[in-house]
């Protein structure tokens, strides 16, 4: 027993140290200030979509209302198979923005994943020298591309990764998912603070056309149904390409809760299958660390129930990631301003339990989205 209790705190000291790296990296990523810079990028925004006409108006009106010359940007949606009346808000929307630079295309399969594929039959006729990628249920700041503009002109990226934020966080469920997304977005910007960038999300990225061409697209993981956004980091990374992270709330894309357990975890199924492919070493070794970390919690807590041993040895970690998760959180929530922020003890308890099964279920990889199933391995 002693020696499984050893290595049960030496797993979760493994996490303290990579979350402990991670806070400190987020807290060296300076907040960018948006000032009146000319507009001078040339910007296409590529929105994937299957069955979203719930939350397609919300999208395409904030992209309407973008503080951005209509000349320089335009916007391409591509419809993966939808079987709602999708397009036919887009019709009605273009038709009523003549002004805004719109395309409708419907998507051609040629791979296991079906953003990716919406993603490279955009960009051959995207006119934009960068592509901006947001989802279908988020809703985009006024200005968005004005702040990516400068941020890519003052520092040379070439790729962008930028936050993002639920637009509405209420109940148990809400709530838990706004804390994860704090984690996730400390993570992120922690990985760009310590010049090891190995997150971003696809709701709010950018990147060249150029470099997307260079890096031969999404080509070597184009099996995998998800990570348009994070193997492509890690190509960009590879290749020692300059990226960077926009932290501004000016960039920040707001997008929606999932309204229930079994779709939350669908969803991370769908995100957590693609770490056995990561080719980023450091990517791997967070991934590592967090399972491990968890599910050292989850084992120690298991013991002490069952009195095999004494009960400060699960209270003293679990305390301890407690404040640290806490710690986390409230540094992320200074960019977010997520507005409720309640029920922190509530996803302490249950985040061990969730992390660790998505884990499993993950390398099952199997998982049902957007109507249909898949099977990721």
């Amino acid at each position: 027993m002693e020696a499984l209790l050893i290595i049960l705190l030496f797993y979760f000291l493994l996490y303290v140290v990579q979350m402990s790296r991670l806070a400190y990296g987020l807290g060296r990523v300076p907040e960018f200030e948006l000032r009146d810079e000319a507009p001078a990028t040339t910007f296409t925004i590529v929105v994937p979509f299957r069955n979203e006409s719930r939350n397609l108006p919300a999208l395409l009106e904030s992209i309407a209302q973008l503080d951005y010359p209509r000349k320089r940007f335009e916007i391409i949606l591509v419809d993966d198979g939808s079987q709602d009346d999708g397009q036919s808000l887009v019709y009605r929307w273009r038709m009523q923005h003549g002004s805004l630079q719109a395309t409708l295309l419907e998507n051609i399969r040629r791979s296991g994943s079906p953003k990716k594929d919406a993603i490279s039959r955009a960009i051959p006729i995207a006119t934009g020298d960068w592509i901006v990628t947001t989802d279908a249920d988020c809703t985009v700041p006024v200005n968005w591309l004005r702040a990516l503009n400068q941020f890519i002109r003052s520092t040379q990226s070439r790729m962008v990764a930028g936050p993002v934020s639920f637009n509405k966080v209420s109940g148990l469920l809400g709530n838990f998912q706004g804390h994860d997304l704090l984690a996730m977005q400390d993570a992120t910007i922690g990985g760009f603070g310590i010049e090891m960038p190995f997150m971003c999300n696809g709701a709010n990225f950018a990147y060249e056309k150029k470099l997307f061409q260079e890096l031969g697209g999404f080509t070597g993981n184009d099996n995998k149904p998800g990570g348009d956004d994070v193997f492509l980091l890690h190509k960009a990374v590879e290749a020692d390409a300059k990226v960077g992270y926009l932290k501004s709330r000016e960039a920040l894309v707001q997008t929606r809760t999932e309204k229930s357990w079994k779709r939350l975890v669908n969803q991370r199924i769908r995100w957590g299958s693609k770490t056995g492919a990561y080719q980023n070493d450091f990517a791997e070794d967070v991934a590592l660390a967090v399972f491990l970390g968890n599910a050292a919690i989850i084992l120690l807590a298991v013991l002490a129930l069952s009195q095999q041993i004494h009960w400060m040895f699960f209270v003293g970690p679990f305390g301890v990631k407690f404040l640290i998760d806490l710690g986390i959180m409230i540094g992320a929530n200074k960019l977010v301003r997520q507005r409720k922020w309640v029920l922190p003890v509530f996803s302490a308890m249950v985040h061990p339990i969730f992390t660790v099964l998505v884990a499993l279920l993950s390398v099952r990889g199997k998982y049902s989205w957007k109507g249909r199933k898949w099977r990721s391995n």
